[in-house]
């Protein structure tokens, strides 16, 4: 359970042989090479496999301990892999330079993620959210805000956490009660909020809390919301961590998973009110909020993809291992490893897959935030913002329900074993699940693809994705070997579009709209996530079939193209009965009560 090898050739593959380093060719990353990226992908994996991962187990089982004055220890070695994880500046290596950081492509800084995540998914949870921080103030902080805290989160001497939920509120935040009272040139805040990733810890010397409160004049609702820096430790003149601040851990959550992640229910303001800093404007904290929270739900895709990751290696080196049964006649005879059956070998080739699949998205997805923030004209930065925002709520949701799936299959590779503890798989079901519910649950980011981002453009940003997809699906068609692939691309493709459609006007009708968008949302995510990745991997067997044709006899080309293979023609059929779905209505949801049970 403990090893665990970054998929570098993988990665290298998509970034190289799929996108060809188009991110390299924008402005602002001249100084950028393929070898450069080599080399940082390269450390990345060592760190992660070398130093991350085999903490992944510790942290299960000892988890975070709370001490009586409220303060926080983690797991042994914690925080000896963070600071070596702050001493390689892996902490800022997708921020501009301009504020301390590497400035290397999001697309880069995303495949490093991944791997952190796979090592150990809860220490990778608080880099993960100092990263949305520095998004947040970054752009919306003043230039008191960004001087004071921006290079302590940048180095990862600071960390930072997202303060929203409350007891009485969970995802509707317009209940937030927290009140920020103003004192001179701060606030004093007080109230509760819980499950705070990283709230308290003992691995870095400050937390920068970004938290949503209301202030004594504030309308109800969303627009009364404001956002607030809180610091564990108010800061000296000379910008080191001073006085305590007066917000303490109150309580860690019992979780599932993810123990090694201390997740706390804060309390500001027991003696006097906890010292905040106003972040942009009043009034407007969700909207300044949202930036920290996109940034982060991209990466959310990725974490999931990391722990189906882990859960491919750790199945497929069971399975390899574990010998039990004998061949079938066309295999020879005599016992074998389970690897030889054919049901394991379908639960395996899953698996790896629709691993291989999720990471093409994901970082198809990040590429396009590098040219949404450096392509040289508006009209092309305003293009790739427009596709970002329909791509990411199917990266969170998509890519995290799937990575619950397959650590459920890693489990049934295990069989019996699976569900004992020490063989590790359980854990890395267990990691997973918080995924699709942390960030906005699954189902909120359906209904922001169906019910915001798909009605604001009538669908004009998917149009385009789905587009790029036909031409995918006719540069499939025109090579002998992989022609029948692209009919079932395409077929893919008008399934999309019509369950788009279907959607946009179901959405616009004045007396149901609302609610069709809620009972067609998640189904249409489904079903386009389905679409995406089989597009991404139609794109794979391309790459692949050309250094196949080329000569080249690196089997991994093989396997990649037999990867594509099985996502386009077996499980890509199983998303496109989500469209059966969107056909049949919602009649039956009208007809349910569920006080009946």
């Amino acid at each position: 359970m403990n090893h665990y090898a970054a998929p570098l050739r993988d990665m290298r593959f998509v970034l190289e042989e799929q996108q060809r380093h188009r991110a390299l060719e924008l402005p602002g990353f001249e100084d950028v090479s393929g070898e450069l990226v080599e080399a940082v992908l390269e450390e990345a994996a060592r760190l992660a496999g070398d130093v991350w991962a085999p903490l992944n187990a510790v942290g299960d089982r000892e988890g975070a301990t709370r001490h009586a004055d409220g303060s926080v220890t983690t797991a042994d070695g914690f925080a000896s892999a963070y600071q070596a994880y702050v001493d390689g500046g892996w902490n800022g290596i997708g921020v501009e330079e301009a504020l301390g950081g590497q400035n290397l492509p999001e697309v880069v800084a995303s495949a490093a993620q991944e791997m952190f995540q796979s090592a150990n998914m809860a220490l990778g949870l608080c880099p993960m959210l100092t990263a949305g921080a520095i998004e947040a103030l970054s752009q919306h902080g003043s230039e008191a805000l960004k001087t004071a805290y921006l290079p302590g989160l940048v180095e990862g001497r600071f960390t930072g956490t997202m303060n929203l939920t409350e007891p009485q509120a969970g995802s509707d935040l317009s209940q937030v009660r927290t009140r920020a009272v103003p004192d001179g040139e701060h606030y004093r805040l007080s109230g509760q909020k819980i499950y705070i990733t990283w709230g308290e810890h003992d691995v870095a010397e400050n937390i920068v809390h970004l938290v949503l409160a209301r202030t004594p004049d504030a309308p109800e609702g969303n627009r009364g919301i404001s956002l607030f820096v809180v610091p564990k430790f108010l800061l000296n003149d000379d910008g080191t961590p001073g006085e305590r601040n007066d917000v303490i851990c109150a309580s860690l959550e019992h979780k599932v998973g993810i123990h090694g992640s201390p997740t706390c229910t804060l309390s500001f303001g027991e003696n006097g009110g906890a010292v905040g800093y106003l972040v942009g404007e009043p009034g407007r904290g969700l909207n300044h909020m949202f930036t920290m929270m996109n940034a982060a739900r991209h990466k959310v895709g990725v974490q999931g993809i990391g722990v189906a990751e882990r859960a491919c290696q750790h199945a497929l080196a069971y399975a390899r291992e574990r010998t039990q049964g004998r061949r079938t006649s066309a295999q020879g005879s005599g016992e074998c490893a389970i690897s030889e059956h054919f049901d394991v070998r379908r639960m395996l080739l899953s698996m790896r897959a629709r691993t291989d699949a999720l990471r093409a998205l994901a970082l198809y997805c990040a590429a396009e935030m590098d040219h949404a923030r450096h392509a040289a004209s508006t009209s092309e930065r305003e293009a790739a913002q427009a596709r970002v925002d329909v791509l990411i709520p199917v990266v969170k949701a998509f890519a995290t329900d799937q990575a619950v799936a397959i650590a459920s299959t890693g489990i049934q590779v295990h069989g019996g074993m699976g569900y004992i503890e020490e063989t590790g798989a359980a854990q890395l079901w267990r990691d997973a699940r918080i995924a699709p519910i942390y960030e906005g649950t699954n189902g909120i980011q359906a209904l922001d693809l169906a019910g915001r981002k798909l009605q604001r453009d009538g669908g004009h940003a998917l149009a385009t994705l789905l587009d790029e997809l036909d031409d995918t699906a006719r540069a499939l068609d025109a090579h002998p070997q992989l022609a029948g692939w692209g009919a079932a691309l395409a077929a893919g493709g008008e399934d999309a579009r019509a369950a788009m459609h279907r959607v946009l006007e179901q959405g616009q009708d004045a007396t149901r709209g609302a609610d069709a968008v809620q009972a067609f949302a998640t189904p249409f995510l489904s079903l386009l996530g389905h679409v995406l990745c089989a597009w991404q991997m139609g794109d794979a067997a391309l790459a692949a079939q050309a250094a196949i044709d080329a000569g080249d006899s690196d089997p991994f080309y093989v396997q990649k193209r037999t990867s594509a293979d099985f996502v386009i023609n077996q499980w890509l059929p199983e998303g496109l009965a989500q469209r059966a779905v969107i056909d049949a209505g919602m009649q039956c949801l009208d007809d349910f009560d569920p006080h009946l049970g």
